[in-house]
């Protein structure tokens, strides 16, 4: 079988866009036709400004959401980041090959440097290194294919990159991963802002619909959605954007056709009405199943152990392979029945 990996970042409350563009397919696709491992990326989480306790709380509910969309850990490894010190461990060499300019050339290093200088902030050094750690986080476990939105397709080849150019220096280490993507709503918008990415990292607002929103937000939300000028419903991506994100959400929770949707609905506020009952529905299951998980911590705890300790044995030949391979010396293990001389062993012979 082919092995995915993915993960999710806990910066903030998982969204609509969360869900359609990437939690459920993996529940619905990818846990049944690959060997799958699907990672809770707090490392990543540190790279801005952040409340400690506000990490690890989102990290568990990240995690429990997870579960709750359909990620079965008899199908699939879940797991948390920090777990698993293969991923630190193997960035650092992945650093070593990686150029500055290729991390400066990031498009989302320009655009959250930029926005944290806005505010009077200082830029971490992770922020312009945590590419190197997504990469890690692939290589790791000789994926094969990375499920991710547009926004991410740039950081993904620059594991393959990496890989390649590892694999040319120091010999065959890394499988070369590729990003794969959904086919319908991989990016959906902001339905108050219908040119920006509906981002989970934003912690309030009418556009952004949470997975743990009560049925009269979501409704609110979508009713209240941005749309355009004229009256006539049309699915134009480029010129009508407002109308045709709720014409792709509509379809992504129906299993319709945004194009064809649109020759259905004769107004703007029939077509808001229907997609807001459709998103209430979808998420229906989804916050059940979590309201059941947070009432049984235990298990949620042992499938993050689980995971970890599964993930762990995969990526420890890998990352020992890399090590040995760009030049580090294997550590020096103790034969087995015997001991350690005592520190004052050499002092007390030559006397």
């Amino acid at each position: 079988m082919k092995r995915v990996f993915s993960g999710i970042k806990p910066t903030g409350h998982l969204t609509l866009g969360n869900y359609l563009g990437a939690l459920r397919q993996w529940a619905e696709v990818d846990q049944h036709r690959a060997d799958s491992l699907f990672c809770v990326v707090d490392l990543h989480a540190l790279t801005v400004e952040h409340d400690p306790a506000r990490v690890r709380r989102l990290s568990r509910q990240a995690a429990t959401l997870l579960l709750a969309a359909g990620l079965d850990p008899q199908l699939c490894t879940v797991f948390v980041q920090s777990h698993v010190d293969e991923h630190a461990r193997l960035s650092y060499l992945l650093e070593c090959v990686a150029t500055d300019g290729e991390m400066r050339r990031m498009i989302q290093y320009k655009e959250k440097s930029a926005r944290e200088r806005g505010r009077g902030g200082s830029v971490r050094l992770s922020l312009l290194t945590y590419p190197v750690l997504m990469a890690a986080d692939i290589l790791a476990y000789g994926t094969d294919e990375v499920p991710v939105g547009d926004d991410q397709t740039q950081h993904v080849e620059l594991a393959r990159d990496l890989a390649v150019r590892f694999n040319q220096r120091y010999g065959h280490t890394f499988v070369v991963p590729k990003a794969t993507h959904p086919a319908v709503a991989a990016r959906v918008m902001n339905l108050q802002e219908p040119a920006s990415k509906m981002g989970k990292s934003d912690d309030f607002g009418p556009g952004i619909v949470y997975l743990l929103d009560e049925p009269e937000a979501v409704r609110k939300k979508v009713m209240r959605a941005v749309t355009d000028s004229g009256r006539e419903v049309v699915y134009d991506r480029e010129g009508r954007p407002g109308v045709a994100n709720l014409l792709e959400i509509l379809a992504a929770c129906t299993g319709g056709n945004p194009e064809i949707l649109a020759g259905v609905y004769q107004s703007y506020g029939a077509l808001k009405k229907d997609t807001a009952d459709a998103v209430v529905e979808v998420l229906k299951p989804v916050q059940v199943r979590h309201k059941e998980l947070c009432a049984d911590p235990v298990y949620v705890e042992g499938v993050l152990r689980d995971g970890a300790e599964k993930a762990r044995g995969m990526a420890r030949p890998v990352v020992d392979t890399a090590y040995r391979a760009i030049g580090l010396l294997p550590p020096v293990t103790e034969p087995v029945g015997e001991s350690a001389p005592m520190a004052g062993g050499v002092l007390n012979a030559a006397r």
